[in-house]
């Protein structure tokens, strides 16, 4: 497992040779910490070549796998839940450590494949676009883009304080007028993709996603949309 200053370590390098593609030696190197660049040698994901260190193909992988979530995270976060400007920035940030692949996955279906980001940087496609297999880049998990897109037409989708206690479901997107609302759903990691299960549904919402449980009222609970039905 990589750690978050180490995928925020080789976002900055990908950043720094996106801007300057005739330069294969990042200088941001220099001004990481010693225990972010030992762990980044320990995975090989950067190397020693005539005194400065460069990235490897893997760690070329890896960056590439950071930068996608992370700008999948600012479209979300943009065209979906309204942010934009600094919001938007600190929740992707926040945004792409904890979106695994199934939930990578879910977004970029979501949003039907962007190629770019809010700021107009290009979004790294996942290898069923690049090279017409069925797999995303970062895990290697399976992805069917069509048969993603139809999982969500054939669901029921209903606000979570529509639901019953004991259903299941996966969580499709969120919509909220309220800021407020939207800081909270992110800090807790609701993100679309992740499966959750209805444990209570009085006084307030309890619900079970992963190994967590998590209380919200019913403003906060209409605005998570969950979908439920064929899978």
């Amino acid at each position: 497992m990589i750690s978050e200053p180490a995928e925020e370590a080789l976002e900055k390098i990908w950043v720094f040779q996106e801007d300057h593609p005739d330069n294969p030696l990042s200088p941001e190197i220099k001004s990481f910490n010693p225990q972010v660049i030992k762990e980044l040698e320990d995975l090989k994901f950067i190397q020693k070549e005539e005194g400065e260190f460069k990235l490897t193909s893997e760690g070329m992988e890896e960056a590439k796998n950071v930068i996608r979530r992370h700008r999948l995270a600012e479209k979300l976060l943009h065209d979906i839940l309204g942010l934009s400007g600094e919001d938007m920035e600190t929740a992707a940030c926040n945004f792409e450590h904890i979106m695994e692949g199934g939930v990578e996955e879910s977004i970029c279906n979501l949003l039907s494949h962007p190629d770019k980001c809010p700021h107009g940087k290009p979004i790294p496609p996942c290898e069923c676009r690049t090279q017409g297999g069925h797999r995303h880049g970062h895990g290697h998990h399976q992805c069917d883009c069509t048969a993603g897109v139809k999982t969500i037409i054939d669901k029921t989708v209903l606000p979570l304080n529509k639901m019953d206690k004991g259903e299941k479901g996966e969580i499709v997107y969120i919509k909220s007028s309220k800021r407020d609302n939207l800081q909270k759903i992110l800090a807790m990691g609701v993100l679309p993709g992740r499966k959750i299960e209805i444990i209570q549904t009085y006084p307030s919402y309890v619900f079970q996603m992963e190994h967590t449980q998590m209380a919200v009222d019913k403003d906060i609970a209409e605005s998570i949309y969950v979908g439920s039905g064929s899978n």
